[in-house]
């Protein structure tokens, strides 16, 4: 990936060369990321080579001063209390004349997102701040990571708007412009994949991926770091206790709001149990990319979605991935996300070809039931009796992103 950065004052945005294309990495999702930690914490280090331990990472601040406050680090084994500040390039704190500014003066960690020659950031009075750069510790690309706050900002969005626009398509034209949503969606979660699995290794990659998919929305971000400290080995044979886990995580979890069956104590245990039951489940994973292939093909046959379905028997497939792959520790909804959104990408991003056509068709999990209702309204899965498709609900969510880009809401 290509950095080529453009900042103001105003905007506090790097401008990035990605996979598709440039896209913009906001200063504000790195302070997201790192109020969830959404990155290696047993990697962390300063430049002068000191190890971070974050026991708390301070209170968000998005008034004047330090972007946050009162912070509680450990810098080997030293306990520090102070603010810290965050930056896309380091050289933003003299271009914003931080070092003058007695808000500064309690600052103890300076973080910022791209690497730096200066092992130190100088304050007030010639202070010499630590810094730590997040990049080489992310767990994701930056063009992920800007994808899926996109993706979330739009969570809670009405649909009214996109009824009015989308009704007013004729169907030939809806459904193009679906499908080249949802193509684009695909190219981008393979593009995702392949970058993972290029950091990664195909196990490792997997491992993350399911654990990033258990953790669903609220809890991507804690999930991720429990993938990352224990690795798929540390699964095998009941070795990991997953209470153990959870209470070590305890204040990083987002439990309100979350329903009881996506709870992550629930999902450590289920994971617990798909690996004890299929340590291997990587290894099986690619076994069968020739077997999601076949089905790929016949899916993409016929234009009835009930008759392609049957022809390619995904209701036997989908029973036959679930316990082959997870030894059916994970079903329903939840297993089709794992289709969908890991395992799926994937395989494609280790070159089984054709696969989008299975990815379009298969069931659309835990998709939003207003996005559906809206698709249904649109007759887009042609006709309230048929089956919804993963394709439409990606299209549907591709053209939103789209949208939001052109008009700004």
């Amino acid at each position: 990936m290509t950095h080529r950065t453009a900042f103001s004052d105003a905007s506090a945005v790097a401008e990035i060369q990605g996979l598709y294309g440039p896209f913009s990495f906001p200063e504000l999702l790195l302070q997201q990321i790192w109020d969830r930690r959404d990155f290696s914490e047993s990697e962390a280090r300063t430049l002068d080579g000191r190890a971070v331990v974050i026991i708390h990472p301070g209170r968000w601040n998005r008034l004047g001063g330090p972007d946050f406050q009162n912070a509680r680090l450990r810098l080997d084994g030293q306990e520090i209390t102070g603010d810290v500040e965050i930056h896309l390039r380091a050289e933003d704190w003299a271009v914003h004349r931080h070092a003058n500014d007695p808000a500064y003066a309690n600052v103890g960690l300076h973080v910022v997102l791209f690497p730096v020659s200066e092992a130190w950031t100088t304050g007030a009075g010639g202070k010499r701040i630590p810094v730590l750069v997040l990049l080489p510790l992310l767990h994701r690309g930056l063009e992920e990571y800007a994808a899926e706050a996109a993706v979330e900002a739009l969570a809670n969005r009405p649909l009214d708007r996109a009824h009015a626009e989308l009704v007013a398509l004729e169907p030939a034209e809806l459904r193009r412009l679906l499908a080249c949503h949802a193509g684009e969606r695909w190219n981008q979660k393979v593009g995702f994949a392949r970058e993972r699995i290029r950091r990664l290794g195909w196990e490792a990659a997997c491992h993350h991926a399911a654990l990033e998919i258990l953790g669903y929305r609220f809890n991507r971000a804690p999930m991720l770091g429990v993938a990352t400290e224990h690795p798929l080995e540390s699964w095998c044979g009941g070795k990991l206790d997953t209470a153990e886990v959870f209470e070590l995580r305890r204040e990083r979890w987002a439990l309100q709001g979350v329903r009881p069956f996506n709870h992550p104590r629930l999902r450590l245990r289920q994971y617990a149990a798909w690996v004890s039951a299929r340590p291997d489940w990587p290894e099986r994973l690619e076994g069968l990319g020739g077997v999601l292939a076949a089905a790929a093909l016949t899916a993409g046959e016929g234009s009835d979605r009930r008759v392609a379905r049957k022809a390619a028997g995904f209701t036997a497939l989908r029973e036959r991935l679930a316990g082959e792959l997870c030894g059916d520790a994970v079903t329903g909804s939840r297993f089709d996300n794992l289709v969908c959104d890991g395992f799926l990408p994937l395989l494609a991003a280790r070159d089984t070809g054709g696969l989008g056509s299975l990815w379009r068709e298969w069931f659309a999990g835990d998709a939003p039931a207003d996005r559906v209702k809206l698709l249904r309204r649109l007759d887009v899965f042609g006709g309230a009796a048929k089956p919804s498709a993963h394709g439409g609900v990606q299209g549907l969510l591709g053209w939103m992103l789209a949208h939001e880009l052109r008009t700004g809401g």
